[in-house]
């Protein structure tokens, strides 16, 4: 199990990537490795999300 501060860490690094993976989005005919790469990242982020929520309301 992850820590709070693990967790904020990584999702830090996560906005990130996924700031970067939109602006490489091309403005028409998204590559599926690029979506799926970006909605894993989104995916990770949302689940990290909801364990902090559950951490902190210990």
């Amino acid at each position: 199990m992850l820590t709070a501060k693990e967790i904020k860490s990584r999702l830090e690094e996560l906005e990130s990537l996924i700031r970067e993976t939109k602006q490489r989005l091309p403005a028409h005919s998204v590559k599926p490795p690029m979506m799926m790469e970006l909605l894993a990242y989104e995916d990770e982020y949302e689940a990290l999300l909801t364990d902090l929520k559950r951490i902190s309301s210990k």
